[in-house]
């Protein structure tokens, strides 16, 4: 019997990721993306607990990272499709990264998942405090 997660997120990509990019590849130069697009549609899955973030994906979806709260130091959103849906990165105390793409109602999450890290992470509001006054908008 595992620990109790209660799953705020869980789901794959965004649908308009895929459109987008199949008609991009609609062009010679597009193709590359449209794959891409395709395999993320596929065999990518996010599921955001109150415990964890977890992304299944890679080739068949046999690759899948698990991140606790307590762990991610920084996080960057950036907003794709016009807003809809958007690209987010975990900077994690080891300094490695965990990349969420096409991640539908994105700032929704992200607000979800800096509150985990804020409780979570005391070093976090170091970094969103440095990362307010260079400029950078995260």
């Amino acid at each position: 019997m595992g620990i109790r997660e209660e799953v705020y997120f869980e789901g794959g990509p965004h649908i308009g990721d895929l459109i987008i990019n199949i008609l991009i590849g609609l062009t010679v130069v597009g193709i590359p993306l449209t794959v891409g697009a395709i395999v993320r549609a596929l065999w990518l899955r996010f599921r955001i607990t109150d415990r964890r973030v977890s992304v299944t994906g890679g080739w068949m979806g046999r690759d899948r990272s698990d991140v606790i709260y307590s762990e991610i130091v920084k996080i960057v959103k950036v907003p794709r499709g016009i807003g809809l849906w958007g690209d987010m990165v975990l900077t994690l105390r080891d300094g490695s990264r965990l990349e969420l793409r096409a991640v539908p109602k994105f700032r929704e999450v992200y607000d979800y998942i800096t509150e985990r890290v804020t409780a979570k992470n005391p070093n976090f509001n170091a970094a969103a405090k440095k990362r307010r006054g260079d400029g950078v908008m995260g």
